[in-house]
């Protein structure tokens, strides 16, 4: 899809300075600071640096174009809008100039300021001038010229499915549900598209026109009576009252302009850098700021991009009322754990269990946050809670048994682990993760070893470009005194996995046993430079000092070779 729309829309350039950009020498350091926190995805560094380099090298117009990008980026509008202005003021030709000043006057109502910019030849591409003109004919209550407007952009190539779903939503915001219906109903090889977003509008409008077992049902065959979106099950429960339900995609015409920018962004995220698609999802939530679809997937592009403490306040913008609430606080968790703040990714996810205690999914990811945190008890006790809560089919279940036996595995039960490790691969055979474990856990208990090897070269075949499944067959075949056999899989993992220090403290240890002592020494040493645990670091040292087979003399297991076993 999103190929389909390229040609019909002018992609707006962000960040694009090429080293070549010409900037005054005072203010050199500043532009190279913002160039590196551009780079970084930084964007409030950013900001602040575009803006001192400008102050010297005021006219540029790569500074001032990365400067408008980077304080939208931050959602900073009311700061964007004076750059935009400055912009189009020196004559700068700027696709995104001139989104934020059309995005200024839809907030404003000022309708015609929007048609005096697209006479005067102030593009964003094609398709978006299209929508933007027939929703700016809307604010001016000219429903005609709008719904022309809306034909044209049906009529366009590769532009119909936009076309006829922005034309209901405007005939549903004035009232006209029959119509925007007779869009809605129409099926994917006449032009509609089937997504989320269309099924919460036609499933409004069908309850606007008395029909809610209509919508029911409607919802029903789309996404099932039980969805785990919240916002689907809230609307599938209010539907069932059969009282009408207000129609809420859009209220009016900046709330439609800022659907055209969502639903650009919606497609254009899943093939198009995200620092471009981030621009357009800004746009969308300043013209609609209590949309909580549009503020997840600006916190999504944000943690995306690694901007963390951005993505969190992007998702503490919906509020506790919002079915979408409990979605946007596990992605606020996530993103404190990923910025290093797992104390109060806990606590959110704490929080949030409390008010949502029968939802699993808030259990499973407290349970990877605990584990994560090395709390391997804690972890258990809500992958525990999480299992008790899922229904038997449901197709994660296989998953947070599988992390459960991790947990199990890291407190040394292990007895719970292998029957965790089993349940998950009763739920989900041949799962090479599951295999893989499992296997190389037996292995290393020197149990069940023909299981384990069996285990392993099926997880191997399921994967065989994944480092650590083939280190786990040659360690397998080290331990059952295959060690001729182990040579190949154990130098080739540590090509895949060339930072790994397990792997490459395997690879010296097949390495001594097969007499290349030298090169074994060397894998040791690697092994050390990429900060193995303390335990094993502390093993490497004593093998480099007096050898392997002292080392195994030591701790009381026999010296393999290639005629026996350990």
């Amino acid at each position: 899809m999103a190929k389909s729309i390229l040609s019909a829309l002018a992609l707006v350039s962000a960040f694009g300075m090429t080293a070549g950009t010409a900037v005054a020498q005072p203010n050199a350091g500043s532009y190279l600071a913002a160039r590196s926190a551009a780079g970084q995805n930084d964007f409030t560094a950013a900001s602040s640096w575009f803006s001192s380099a400008l102050e010297d090298d005021p006219t540029n117009p790569d500074l001032i174009e990365n400067l408008l990008a980077s304080r939208l980026a931050t959602g900073n509008v009311d700061a964007a809008i004076p750059v935009a202005e400055a912009a189009l003021g020196s004559g700068m030709d700027s696709q995104l100039a001139n989104m934020v000043l059309a995005l200024k006057a839809a907030q404003s109502n000022d309708w015609n300021t929007i048609f005096d910019a697209l006479e005067a030849g102030h593009s964003v591409g094609p398709l978006v001038d299209g929508l933007t003109r027939a929703w700016a004919y809307v604010g001016k209550g000219d429903m005609r010229s709008a719904l022309d407007a809306f034909d044209e952009v049906i009529e366009a190539p590769g532009m119909r499915s936009f076309g006829l779903f922005h034309k209901a939503l405007a005939l549903a915001t004035v009232g006209d549900f029959e119509g925007a219906e007779a869009i809605l109903s129409l099926e994917p090889s006449q032009g509609m598209a089937r997504n989320r977003r269309t099924l919460i509008a036609r499933a409004q409008v069908l309850s606007q026109l008395g029909q809610s077992e209509a919508a029911v049902a409607m919802l029903d065959e789309a996404v099932g009576p039980a969805p785990d979106d919240l916002t689907l099950r809230e609307l599938r429960t209010q539907l069932e009252t059969g009282e009408p339900i207000p129609f809420s995609v859009v209220t009016g015409a900046s709330t439609g302009l800022a659907e055209v920018y969502y639903t650009l962004a919606s497609i254009l995220s899943e093939e198009t850098p995200e620092t471009y698609v981030l621009l357009y999802s800004r746009i969308a939530q300043a013209l609609h700021p209590d949309d909580a679809d549009i503020a997840i997937l600006t916190a999504e592009l944000l943690d995306m991009l690694g901007a963390y403490p951005l993505a969190s306040a992007a998702y503490a913008t919906v509020p506790q009322d919002d079915p979408a609430f409990f979605e946007a606080e596990l992605g606020r968790a996530e993103v404190l754990r990923k910025d290093g703040e797992t104390a109060l990714a806990i606590e959110v996810l704490g929080q949030l269990i409390r008010v949502y205690p029968d939802l699993p999914m808030g259990h499973i990811t407290l349970g990877d946050a605990m584990r994560q945190s090395e709390r391997f008890d804690e972890a258990i006790d809500a992958y525990s809670r999480a299992i008790d809560l899922m229904d038997p089919r449901d197709p994660r279940l296989w998953f947070v048994f599988y992390m459960r036996a991790i947990g199990y595995h890291r407190v040394d039960n292990w007895p719970e682990a292998e029957a965790d490790f089993r349940s998950a691969l009763a739920l989900n055979p041949d799962q090479p993760q599951i295999l893989n474990y499992l296997g190389y856990s037996l292995v290393e208990r020197r149990e069940k070893l023909d299981e384990a090897l069996q285990m392993i070269e099926t997880a191997v075949d399921a994967q065989p470009q994944n480092g650590a499944i083939i280190d786990s067959l040659g360690w397998a075949y080290f331990v059952l005194g295959r060690i001729e056999d182990a040579v190949e899989p154990m130098e080739r993992a540590a090509e895949l996995e060339p930072v790994d220090p397990i792997v490459l403290d395997h690879l010296g240890d097949v390495l001594w046993s097969v007499g290349r002592k030298r090169e074994a020494r060397f894998q040791w040493q690697r092994a050390l430079s990429f900060d193995p645990e303390p335990d094993e670091a502390t093993r490497i040292r004593r093998k480099l000092e007096v050898g392997l087979d002292q080392v195994l003399t030591e701790e009381g297991v026999e010296v393999p070779s290639t005629a026996q076993d350990l």
